[in-house]
């Protein structure tokens, strides 16, 4: 099932969180892992953005558009390539249950309230808002690059590329891994710096054990994509389950800065593919 579409106005915002309190992703998935000041990290992230023009390949009269959140976890599948696992996406009512039937993603329905920063000419900064069983709002505006808590990779464009150059995206659904495929051209970006408010949305969504009431970790890393052509494909990827012997997902841990970053040939690494 092939689909295109365009990404616009895509807010990145990136946190580094402990391996010990990640669930263990669906095998053969693994966290890709970050030593730092003493402690394994894994990085996940929070896309906000609008999906324009989404259609199937072979009927692209029928096109839709809509904001979404999705949450994704930054993982290496079986054949150890730099993927991202997709563990919740949030969009308007009307189109969380087509998404469900037609794709097997993890779509629910929110309240979704997003600005178009690159068509804006209201000074900065943005919000972005979002009501499901709670409420969020996102203050950013552009600033100079800066990397807060977690893992560094380098300069802030070997950053950016860690969680863009991922030529594959996973969900899971009824026990199985379906795989996107995706590519797109590279993409500029602008960086931003991110106030978060509400009460704990995110806390609610990400499927994190309990660290003792500690506050949600403060931003690793923050940016806006204006605009992201792609095309995605969506496959099925039999569930291999793991044998009580096997290594905690932290056996993907990158600790040789040559290794953390693995640029792909086709850029395809946003793989906001999986945002269909």
């Amino acid at each position: 099932m092939k689909l295109q579409t365009t990404v616009r106005d895509c807010l990145y915002l990136n946190w580094a969180l402990p391996v010990e309190i990640l669930p263990e992703p669906a095998p053969p998935l693994r966290y890709q892992v970050h030593s730092w000041q003493g402690r394994d990290y894994a990085f996940a992230s929070a896309l906000l953005f609008h999906q324009d023009a989404l259609h199937f390949s072979a009927v692209p009269i029928l096109r839709f558009g809509y904001p979404q959140l999705n949450l994704r976890f930054y993982v290496l599948d079986g054949e150890g390539t730099p993927s991202v696992f997709i563990s919740r996406m949030l969009m308007p009512t009307w189109m969380a249950p087509g998404v469900r039937l037609l794709t097997h993603q993890p779509a629910s329905r929110a309240r979704l309230d997003f600005p178009r920063p690159s068509r804006e000419t209201s000074e900065q900064p943005w919000r972005w808002r979002v009501r499901r069983h709670g409420a969020l709002e996102v203050r950013a505006w552009q600033d100079s690059p800066r990397v807060g808590e977690g893992p560094r990779f380098g300069s802030w464009e070997q950053t950016v590329r860690y969680f863009h150059e991922r030529p594959r995206g996973y969900v899971e659904s009824a026990g199985a891994l379906h795989k996107i495929d995706a590519r797109h051209p590279p993409a500029a970006c602008w960086p931003v710096r991110a106030e978060l408010s509400g009460d704990n949305l995110f806390r609610r969504l990400l499927p994190i054990s309990s660290n003792g009431g500690a506050p949600w970790p403060s931003l690793h890393s923050a940016w806006l994509c204006p605009e992201i052509p792609f095309v995605f494909e969506l496959g099925l990827v039999p569930k291999v389950q793991v044998s009580p012997g096997m290594p905690h997902p932290a056996a993907g841990r990158v600790t040789s800065p040559a290794l953390r970053h693995r640029p792909s040939r086709e850029a395809a690494g946003v793989v906001l593919a999986s945002a269909a």
